[in-house]
């Protein structure tokens, strides 16, 4: 059923040099339903359209030397200020590796967003002096990537499935991976036996007390196993 008013919960502005690399991304299972819905809309900027001579040209060799070009800073200021809206709740995020890293906790904090815009990086980076125009910067990893759209992906993805509507089940949000810190326990389904593999006898059981609490304890040896880390936060 669609949003009464059908204004979308959240807004993604997407500048990047690639927009059609989102086609296919954004037609497709959930983030699509979501759009028809009207709880998500995603609206694709390309950057390409606020080059000024006759090439469209969006970047500059770096000041200083070195490999590469860099993306301008007055090309990129006007790309976000043609999608910015005057709200407290509009957020403007500049994909990069150099970004703190992006997890469910800023998922989170996001989700309350009206408006996220996201600029692509891309070539060697980006004028440095667009960094006054933002309010944050976030990376999915310590690694690089051709360009920020990929990360645009995963936020978006990530924030999207936190809103009401959009994932059927609110308890299947509350039981992922990462929402009590730790890794989410076994699943098993049909077969119940396969080459010799058996499903544990506790989830056969219908107790559902039991259940819960073999749940708990093999979240806690995964992540002790996997992502210690996670036990330490």
């Amino acid at each position: 059923m669609k949003n009464e008013i059908n204004i979308p919960n959240i807004q993604f502005d997407i500048i990047t040099l690639f927009p059609q690399i989102f086609d296919s991304v954004f037609s497709q299972s959930i983030i699509l339903k979501a759009q028809e819905k009207g709880l998500v809309k995603i609206n694709l900027i390309n950057l390409r359209d606020f080059g000024e001579d006759r090439h469209k040209t969006v970047d500059a060799k770096p000041y200083g030397g070195g490999s590469g070009m860099v993306l301008r800073v007055d090309i990129l200021l006007k790309s976000l200020k043609s999608v910015k809206k005057i709200s407290k709740k509009s957020k403007t995020i500049l994909l990069s590796p150099q970004g703190k890293t992006f997890n469910q906790k800023t998922a989170k904090k996001l989700k309350s967003s009206e408006q996220i815009i996201l600029i692509c990086g891309h070539y060697e980076g980006v004028d440095e002096r667009i960094k006054n125009f933002i309010d944050d910067e976030i990376s999915i990893g310590d690694y690089v990537l051709t360009g920020g759209e990929i990360p645009a992906m995963v936020l978006i993805d990530t924030v999207s499935r936190l809103i009401g509507g959009v994932v059927g089940k609110k308890n299947s949000i509350k039981e992922e991976t990462f929402e009590r810190s730790l890794l989410k326990y076994p699943q098993y389904a049909k077969p119940l036996e396969f080459e010799g593999l058996i499903v544990p006898k506790v989830l056969l059981s219908g107790n559902h007390q039991e259940i819960e609490k073999w749940r708990v304890t093999q979240s806690l040896k995964k992540t002790k196993i996997l992502r210690p880390d996670l036990l330490k936060a």
